[in-house]
């Protein structure tokens, strides 16, 4: 079975720009079974969850006995939840990559952090503004990738992401975040950063890597389907969780180096 190999553009282009998409990366069968599997969660959902009413934010419903307070927005465990969501997140594939982006080390995957099936319903989805997810996370760099698996398609329509690229590698004060770390729009010195954003256009079985300081935010969904992606996130044997932090709360997989197989790359 053929497989994507990653080499020094990619490693560089990650680096620069902070995120890397892998067009067609999840194998159509493995795809279609991970739809599948996704709706059947969704129609049947169990703890844990993370409900839109729980975070508050532009759009969501104001609390859980609101009009569509029960609306789901993270499905969270996912490791846990299904021997085939493990298996997404442990192919051989997927360690490859990381361990090139990462500059081939031993990867561990985190179960403290996303760990999750995405949902972005229609009518009770929300907006979320410039934020880099190490902000809440505590390790001892902030060296981390998620890989963000589209079940379906993504585009501002639905409210799929946008990112500022190579973000990622510029220091920012503290003044430029508000009170809950998210980047403020307000600020003249914000809006320079803000205008170099792009949108991320992800068909499904597209994944898109992208570092844990890339300022990114979403808008909610506009349609009237669904938005699914499977979400993980990954760092390397020398950036383990501070203990006694939620990033320590959950034990960590180590995955295995692969065999590396060649393949053709299509990039965004």
């Amino acid at each position: 079975m053929q497989e994507f190999l990653l080499g020094s553009n990619e490693y560089e282009s990650f680096n620069k720009h902070g995120f890397l998409v892998l067009r067609h990366f999840a194998p159509k069968a493995d795809l279609e079974a991970l739809q599948s599997l996704a709706q059947q969660q969704l129609a049947n959902p169990e703890q844990p969850l993370e409900l839109e009413a729980a975070v508050g934010y532009p759009g969501a419903p104001t609390d859980a006995t609101a009009n569509g307070g029960n609306t789901v927005r993270r499905q969270l465990g996912a490791y846990a939840r299904h021997p085939l969501y493990k298996a997404w997140a442990t192919r051989p594939a997927m360690v490859q990559a990381l361990q090139t982006l990462f500059g081939n080390t031993q990867v561990f995957l985190s179960q403290a952090h996303h760990n999750c099936l995405m949902t972005k319903f229609p009518a009770f989805s929300s907006d979320t503004g410039w934020h880099q997810d190490i902000r809440y996370w505590a390790f001892q760099q902030p060296q981390l990738i998620t890989a963000w698996l589209a079940l379906g398609e993504e585009d501002a329509r639905n409210g799929g992401l946008k990112v500022i690229p190579g973000s990622h590698r510029t220091s920012f004060s503290k003044e430029q975040f508000d009170e809950n770390l998210f980047f403020r729009a307000d600020l003249p010195e914000n809006k320079a950063h803000i205008d170099q954003a792009m949108e991320i256009n992800l068909a499904p079985g597209d994944v898109l890597f992208f570092h844990c300081k890339l300022l990114h935010c979403a808008s909610r969904n506009h349609t009237d389907t669904p938005k699914l992606a499977l979400v993980f996130t990954y760092r390397d044997s020398n950036n383990a969780p501070l203990a006694n932090t939620r990033s320590a709360s959950q034990p960590e997989i180590a995955l295995a180096p692969p065999e590396p197989a060649p393949t053709v790359l299509r990039l965004i």
